[in-house]
């Protein structure tokens, strides 16, 4: 004989657990959704420099190496090399999001550059903290690779190497593509996404670094400065170095909304 009893109990629980399947799907594709929908805001006017601020060591306070120049952010130590790190940080703080941006490079421009994610100044100590997407016009393979800046750790993150330990060439993505401003195109699209502990960079379509932080970006170092998951947007002027780098079209996606 049937126990109907028994057959109704059965589908009941499967239709529970189909609509439990079905609130979880409809929740992360709300989510997914609700990031893919963010809108792209300009961190540029491509009139002054509102919505940043620069940081640097008191003996370079009057030293004018940022400014906005043909509608473009322009960072120029060409003629003063007699400096120590040099930022321009964004105002507004950051954890999930997606950055774009263009740069162009300079042939006669030996200095290094780079693009701080997460991070944040010390006034006293004089010291930015956190990740940097890298940018080096002398060398170009090295663009897009992954430093942590962060005071006691200072090393390449991606590629992935102890401390001490330097990238070199046979480490770079094949057919990387980089531009000078005399190249054809002349601008370089940079595009970073950081979720969590997990970071990419893409270089003119390629992607450089692949990154999962986990255990690294969340680890007890990079939360005693606040930092890895969360801080400031900067534009870098390495130290010593002269540089001569301009930056514009920078957009951000915020994806932690």
């Amino acid at each position: 004989m049937i126990n109907t009893q028994k057959i109704k109990s059965v589908l009941s629980g499967i239709l529970f657990t189909l609509l439990l399947c079905a609130c979880a799907a409809c929740s992360t594709t709300d989510t997914t959704l609700s990031k893919s929908n963010a809108k792209w805001q300009s961190l540029f006017n491509g009139k002054d420099l509102s919505g940043w601020k620069i940081k640097c060591t008191s003996q370079d306070s009057n030293k004018h190496f940022f400014k906005v120049e043909s509608q473009t952010i322009l960072a120029d130590s060409m003629a003063d090399p007699n400096h120590d790190y040099i930022w321009l940080l964004t105002n507004q703080e950051y954890s999930d999001f997606t950055l774009k941006l263009k740069f162009q490079a300079y042939r006669d421009s030996p200095g290094n550059s780079g693009i701080q994610i997460r991070s944040r100044y010390d006034d006293n100590k004089q010291w930015l903290d956190g990740p940097q997407i890298d940018i080096n016009p002398p060398g170009t393979w090295r663009t897009g690779m992954m430093w942590d800046e962060t005071r006691d750790n200072l090393r390449w993150l991606y590629p992935d190497l102890p401390k001490d330990k330097w990238v070199d060439e046979s480490m770079a993505k094949p057919n990387l593509r980089f531009y000078y401003s005399d190249d054809s195109p002349c601008w370089n699209d940079l595009q970073i996404t950081a979720v969590g502990t997990k970071v990419t960079a893409i270089l003119n379509g390629s992607t450089i670094t692949n990154y999962d932080g986990t255990g690294v970006l969340d680890d007890d170092l990079h939360k005693k400065f606040n930092v890895g998951l969360s801080g400031h947007i900067a534009l870098q002027i390495h130290r010593s170095d002269r540089l001569k780098i301009r930056f514009k079209d920078i957009l951000i996606k915020d994806l932690s909304e």
